[in-house]
C-alpha cells in the first residue's frame, strides 16, 4: 500500500472522499489497528455507515490522510515501518507524556509531531 498522498492529487482525492477500502487496507497491512482508526480518524459506527456509501467524508478523508502522512514521514525518518510504529506508539516526555499517535486527531497535534520528526531527522535533540 502506497500510504503517502502528496500534492494536488492528494487534494483532489481528499475532496472526493477517500474510498473506505483505504482504511481497510491500512488495518489489513498493519499500519493501524481498528481501535486507532476509531480514536484518531473515523469512529467505528461512522466507518460502518461509510462502508455502505463507499467513501469517507471530506473531513474524515482529511484526518485519515493526515494520519497516513505522519506514518509515512515517521517511516522515512526511522527507516523501517517497525521502528516508525514503535516510535509513534511510545509515550514521550517531549509531547507531555503522550504517544505521537495520540496527537494525530487534531491538526495542531499533527504539526507538533511533524515538527518533532523534522528535528529528529536533522539530528536535533528532541
Amino acid at each position: 500500500m502506497n500510504i503517502a498522498m502528496t500534492g494536488l492529487e492528494a487534494v483532489r482525492e481528499i475532496r472526493s472522499g477517500l474510498p473506505v477500502e483505504r482504511v481497510d487496507e491500512a488495518i489489513r497491512d498493519g499500519l493501524l489497528t481498528a481501535v486507532e482508526v476509531d480514536q484518531i480518524a473515523v469512529p467505528r459506527k461512522t466507518l460502518a455507515h461509510r462502508r455502505q456509501i463507499g467513501r469517507l467524508s471530506v473531513e474524515q478523508s482529511d484526518r485519515f490522510a493526515r494520519l497516513l502522512r505522519m506514518i509515512a514521514t515517521a517511516e522515512d525518518v526511522f527507516g523501517t515501518r517497525q521502528k516508525a510504529a514503535q516510535w509513534l506508539r511510545r509515550p514521550t516526555t517531549v509531547l507531555d507524556g503522550q504517544a505521537p499517535l495520540q496527537l494525530l486527531d487534531t491538526d495542531a497535534g499533527a504539526r507538533e509531531v511533524e515538527s518533532l520528526l523534522i528535528r529528529i531527522s536533522h539530528g536535533i535533540a528532541a
